[in-house]
């Protein structure tokens, strides 16, 4: 792997529990991103499944030489997330969820950076022309939560979690930076690309997801919380 030329494209897909889904939805990617005509690598950041997932990760890294397999033993999307973008190698970075593995807006957010529109570039499932068919409670979920990030955490925008493209080299500092993990790690990118002046762009976003959260809504709501908390605590009072 060393000695090979970096790829183009690197897309960071954490997984938790995605037996049921995960080499089709890979398979599915890979195909997308071969018909986008340039190079890339897919790593697959598995944390912690008590299931299948790490042993169908082992077999699709054996039978694709573009999928990298990367595990932990600790779920943690935030810190799988954050390992598969350490370990990129791309020159631009996509962050990916494995029920949505969308084409369309990784074509879109790759314009944008190659025209040199934006450092990062998010895909909102709030912004007013988004497509969001997920229930109406999560719908609600993501509304609230970028609500109390604009509110306590001075954040622009109308979503941080979930599809992202963005300049390896631009954001990897800002990576570093990060102190929470879970669920908030991403909106901590978001948030810190922002105060230090990165260019972020919005884009909406069409979403139909593969199946149900691998974790309930209600059960992370106790982490989230505690990562608002320190978030606000690190950003907002100690200015760090």
């Amino acid at each position: 792997m060393a000695d090979q030329p970096a790829p183009e494209l690197s897309v960071v897909i954490p997984c938790y529990n995605e037996e049921a889904i995960l080499w089709a939805s890979v398979v599915e990617l890979h195909a997308g991103l071969v018909q986008l005509g340039r190079s890339f690598e897919i790593l697959i950041s598995e944390n912690g499944s008590k299931d299948d997932t790490r042993p169908i990760a082992d077999k699709l890294s054996h039978a694709y030489p573009e999928v990298r397999a990367l595990t932990s033993d600790e779920p943690n999307y935030g810190k799988a997330l954050r390992r598969g973008i350490e370990a990129s190698r791309g020159a631009y970075v996509l962050c990916e969820e494995i029920d949505l593995c969308d084409i369309d807006f990784h074509r879109r957010a790759i314009a944008i950076l190659d025209a040199d529109e934006a450092d990062m570039v998010v895909g909102s499932k709030a912004h007013r022309d988004a497509h969001d068919q997920r229930p109406v409670v999560r719908r609600a979920a993501t509304r609230v939560i970028s609500g109390l990030l604009r509110v306590l955490l001075g954040f622009r925008g109308t979503d941080t979690h979930g599809l992202k493209a963005f300049r390896r080299d631009a954001l990897l500092q800002t990576v570093e930076k990060c102190v929470v993990e879970k669920d908030l790690f991403a909106s901590e990118l978001v948030i810190r690309a922002q105060r230090y002046d990165l260019r972020v762009v919005e884009i909406p976003i069409q979403i139909h997801e593969k199946r149900p959260p691998s974790i309930h809504l209600f059960k992370r709501v106790p982490n989230v919380l505690r990562n608002l908390g320190r978030l606000v605590w690190v950003v907002r009072i100690r200015n760090r």
